[in-house]
């Protein structure tokens, strides 16, 4: 910082210079033969990566004969959902749908502005909240080619900018080190929670049962009725089958009442029991609720008997088996029901292996999975860092 202080104060001391993107960039007026690309050099919205994950190979190919062509520099935006923050610096030159946006520094400003530089500026949280407010349409929001035009931006002089750039790679790539290694924990952590979760068939000190004949109860919930503004803002956490994502589930996003309780089939349980989304999108999916909740009757809630099993175990089971089950989905959504979940196999070791197993995948799942802590906790605060600094570096004294 104290670098990029001294370069400001040497170049720019009485502010730098804003301009709207129009005067500086435009829109790619070149044009590519769809012949010409293949799943590297095309690229779709869908293979922009969202918040500012660059790209992926293409798994399509254009189906128009012409499209917008793109070269290396360029800044490519995902122009649908601008929310989800597509952007990608193009590192080779190809040709894009029109759902994408090709910003290409002009002719006189290329000695003026570094493509790095424009890329950090329009990969910032000010322009994406820019580029929503001007969006039109609501289910599917699309970015205005005008406004994106108009969004001013600072143009210090190159020998600031380079500086800049400098800085704020070196935090992409300590992010993209510790992405790389989270990887490799995950993929080390399912090969040994289903290493530790095989057993054979005939396996003396191991019992087949089934997951109903662990659980003391096995019970859904329900969903008091939306029209009952009394229903809804009161004190008891309601767990909706979308949140069932997570090892833990430590709060709810929705609260109801105890009005809401005696007059639908929501009801409490207890904490620690293993749950199982059996319809939607997550249907298959476990957590565990570390707090006493009420659900809705998209989730089956086992509360495990300690005497058999412990819960932490059934839940890493149910979550190595999650395809399988999910398999027995019926109807055209998939939906499991509770008989499906009762009746799916366990393996029971002895509770002093079980607890072995959970002790070893617990610290596992804390490493790839715990916000508060191991690497996903490092790299939220890499994200903050790098974000705090990047506003910081990004924003100028306007000369007057």
């Amino acid at each position: 910082m104290s670098r990029i202080n001294d370069l400001i104060a040497e170049y720019s001391s009485d502010g730098v210079e804003y301009k709207s993107l129009q005067a500086v960039a435009s829109y790619s007026d070149t044009r590519i033969d769809a012949s010409e690309l293949d799943e590297t050099s095309f690229v779709g919205v869908d293979n922009l990566l969202p918040n500012k994950g660059g790209k992926t190979d293409a798994n399509y190919l254009p189906n128009t004969a012409r499209l917008s062509a793109y070269e290396v520099g360029d800044v490519l935006l995902g122009n649908i959902r601008p929310y989800l923050k597509k952007v990608w610096l193009a590192y080779n030159s190809g040709g894009c749908s029109g759902d994408v946006l090709a910003v290409r520094i002009i002719e006189e400003y290329r000695l003026r502005i570094q493509p790095e530089f424009l890329y950090y500026l329009l990969s910032s949280d000010d322009f994406f909240v820019f580029n929503m407010k001007h969006a039109k349409g609501a289910k599917m929001p699309r970015g205005s080619k005008d406004a994106i035009m108009k969004y001013p931006i600072p143009v210090p002089p190159i020998e600031v900018q380079r500086e800049i750039v400098k800085v704020l790679d070196t935090f992409t790539e300590l992010e993209a080190e510790l992405e790389a290694e989270l990887e490799a924990r995950q993929k080390q952590y399912q090969y040994y929670r289903d290493e530790l979760l095989t057993f054979d068939e005939d396996q003396e000190d191991v019992r087949w049962t089934t997951l109903g004949e662990v659980s003391k109860s096995v019970s859904s919930g329900g969903t008091p009725l939306k029209s009952r503004e009394e229903y809804y803002g009161g004190d008891i956490p309601w767990l909706r089958t979308q949140e069932v994502r997570y090892v833990d589930i430590t709060e709810t996003e929705i609260k109801i009442t105890e009005k809401a309780l005696a007059n639908s089939s929501a009801k409490w349980i207890p904490a620690n029991c293993v749950i199982v989304a059996i319809s939607g999108a997550t249907a298959a999916r476990a957590a565990i609720n570390k707090i006493p909740l009420s659900t809705n009757q998209h989730c089956c809630n086992m509360e495990i008997d300690s005497k058999k099993a412990l819960y932490r175990y059934v839940f890493y089971w149910v979550s190595k088996e999650y395809e399988r089950l999910k398999a027995l989905g019926q109807g055209a959504r998939g939906d499991l029901n509770s008989g499906i979940i009762k009746s799916f196999p366990i393996p029971i070791p002895t509770l002093e292996e079980q607890a072995r197993i959970v002790d070893i995948l617990d610290k596992f799942d804390n490493l790839v999975n715990d916000l508060s802590s191991g690497l996903p906790a490092e790299i939220k605060a890499r994200r903050q860092q790098y974000e705090h600094y990047r506003n910081r570096l990004l924003t100028f004294k306007e000369a007057s």
